[in-house]
């Protein structure tokens, strides 16, 4: 959509369109009828036009005419809110995502953002937060998907030309929040990068050297443990899973520690991140059949997120406690020293598993990470997010994320960042009956019991046994919203970064849409 987006200052500013806003109800704000008079009536002449309903989502454009100082901006947008009573500051992410595509068509360079005197009429979008919705709707909507294009692309011609957008507002609350918008979606769109990236390139150690680089510029420390240093740490799942491929498995240790800390003060427990990161899934030799392996280099994509959360953690929220991110890396392959169904696992806790199905891999690499964080690191709690089952995407589709969690405390903090990010997850159950049918005949469980009955429960059920009891835990399974398949709202076809703004906005306080 454009080459960059960028936050000025209202005074710096030299914007070629100024958008105002308006609801259902079709009534203009106060600054909105200061600039129809200014400009002869042609916002009111727009709103009789029958595009202009008020819809949210919904442009109509009204055009200034004749010289003025300052100069007369190109165009007015006049962007739908929706209905009034209903209105809520997360709509304006696709509201900033219709006016981005309006201006990409455009070849616009400049907006000037004016919504809240309008804003103000709903009394439900303090105006830093409103800015931030409206910013980040706009960057992640820039998320630039060509990367892997060609000179086959545009043969014969140059590549198209991107512009470079700034954006701006009077209202300085609003302008903080534009600016942390764009912020949080940089953050998203480097996750969603990592998720593009095919798996010839995203091999394992490739993932570790991108940590390690993120980790310089958000301050971070980071630790990659692989080779002999697995077997040391009894790495079982990510041992065996990565087993069967020339790109070797590892573990990626990440941690924030907040300024101001110091050796001679007591450490809090830190908050543990930790992401599935399947840089390629084939099923090993339980292999994918069919066309089931195309789109696996998105079996990353829970390690994805976690990474663009420690970004956003290290650059922008810089919560005032520690956070340590754990990233277990391998590839699922097929070869001579592949593991198999019938193989008897033995974890670092001591627990057994049966291997019935080498495509129900994640759950292994992630039981080591669980393992580590409960046994070294002394976690506050534990979430971990994970493309885990198919299970969960036949439950809740596309639009929820299915999240287990039996601490009412973390599901609380949970529920706020849902409401704060707008990334959406529904509570599925966990019960003493699922653990059950994770039971072996051979060994303590399996990694997958062929009846398929509560199938997205059953990951959760299996992830349960290398999880201390006392330790707070949530499980989010983004099976079925890591991705779009088509252009949606901020998002074009590809991966959503799903995750990224819901941890960052876990570790916030106070929360910003509070």
């Amino acid at each position: 959509m454009f080459e960059s987006i960028r936050a000025v200052p209202a005074a710096s500013a030299k914007p070629s369109v100024i958008v105002i806003g308006i609801f259902a109800d079709k009534q203009l704000d106060a600054n909105s009828k200061a600039l129809d008079k200014i400009y002869a009536g042609i916002i009111s002449a727009a709103l009789a036009r029958g595009e202009c309903s008020g819809e949210s989502g919904r442009l109509a454009e009204a055009f200034p005419t004749g010289k003025s100082t300052p100069p007369s901006p190109t165009r007015i947008i006049i962007a739908g809110l929706g209905k009034k009573d209903s209105f809520e500051a997360g709509t304006l992410r696709t509201v900033a995502a219709a006016i981005g595509r309006r201006l990409a068509t455009t070849k616009e360079t400049g907006i000037s953002i004016d919504l809240v005197g309008i804003l103000s009429t709903a009394k439900r979008a303090k105006p830093e937060f409103a800015g931030r919705c409206f910013g980040e709707g706009l960057g992640l909507l820039g998320w630039k998907s060509w990367v892997f294009k060609g000179k086959a692309a545009n043969p014969g011609s140059e590549p198209t030309k991107r512009t470079n957008l700034t954006i701006s507002s009077p209202d300085t609350d609003f302008a903080a929040g534009l600016a942390r918008g764009l912020a949080l979606a940089g953050s998203v769109n480097f996750c969603r990068d990592l998720s593009e990236t095919p798996p010839n390139i995203a091999i394992p150690s490739y993932m570790a050297e991108q940590a390690r680089a993120m980790a310089k510029v958000a301050g971070l420390s980071c630790r990659v443990i692989d080779g002999k240093e697995l077997d040391k740490q009894k790495m079982t799942g990510l041992i065996n899973v990565g087993k069967g491929s020339a790109n070797k498995p590892c573990l990626i240790r990440l941690e924030y520690t907040p300024k101001g800390s110091s050796k001679g003060t007591k450490k809090r427990s830190p908050v543990v991140l930790i992401g599935k990161t399947m840089t390629y899934d084939t099923g090993g030799l339980s292999l994918k059949i069919n066309n089931g392996m195309v789109g696996m280099k998105r079996d990353k994509d829970g390690g994805c997120a976690v990474l663009g959360a420690m970004h956003a953690i290290g650059t922008i929220i810089k919560p005032d406690r520690p956070v340590v991110a754990l990233l277990a890396v391998a590839e699922n392959s097929v070869g001579d020293v592949a593991y198999r169904p019938d193989d008897v696992l033995t974890f670092r806790n001591g627990v057994t598993v049966e291997i019935t199905n080498t495509d129900a891999e994640g759950r292994l690499v992630l039981a080591d990470a669980l393992i580590w964080a409960c046994e070294l690191e002394n976690p506050e709690y534990i979430i971990d997010l994970a493309t885990l089952t198919g299970g969960v995407v036949t439950a809740l589709g596309s639009t929820f994320a299915g999240m287990f969690c039996e601490n009412d405390r973390l599901r609380e903090r949970l529920e706020r960042a849902m409401a704060t990010s707008g990334e959406r997850w529904w509570r599925l159950p966990m019960d003493p009956e699922y653990r059950d049918m994770m039971k072996s005949p051979i060994a303590d469980i399996l990694n997958s019991n062929p009846n398929r009955k509560a199938h997205p429960i059953q990951g959760a059920a299996f992830l349960s046994y290398f999880v201390e009891p006392k330790v707070p835990w949530a499980h989010i399974d983004i099976a079925g919203v890591h991705a779009v398949e088509s252009d949606s709202g901020p998002f074009v076809k590809g991966p959503t970064g799903w995750g990224v703004r819901l941890l960052a906005d876990l570790l916030s306080t106070p929360h910003p849409g509070s």
